[in-house]
């Protein structure tokens, strides 16, 4: 369950989640929500996602997108979020 802030932001943001229907928008998971705000976000939507998630829980799901089999993020965008973080959240990816 999202909190009324991710569901805030999830609603301000909705156009990027053009594919999703309507009544499930509100629900979408956390890791669905990073992939999609990194992808067609612009910074202002990155920069509001780090202050509503925190910098330390946006850079567990984005190192936890890694491993995994199906990877939605674009290669360019993976790097460049990857030297991101590292720079400022200080973590190891």
């Amino acid at each position: 369950m999202n909190s009324p802030e991710v569901k805030a932001f999830i609603h301000r943001h909705s156009n990027l989640f053009w594919y999703t229907p309507e009544d499930k928008k509100e629900d979408i998971n956390p890791e669905f929500l990073v992939e999609t705000i990194l992808n067609y976000g612009d910074m202002d939507a990155v920069r509001e996602l780090i202050q509503i998630m925190g910098i330390e829980r946006l850079t567990e799901i984005f190192s936890g997108l890694q491993g995994r089999k199906k990877m939605n993020l674009y290669p360019e965008i993976y790097h460049f979020y990857s030297i991101l973080i590292q720079r400022y959240a200080h973590s190891n990816i």
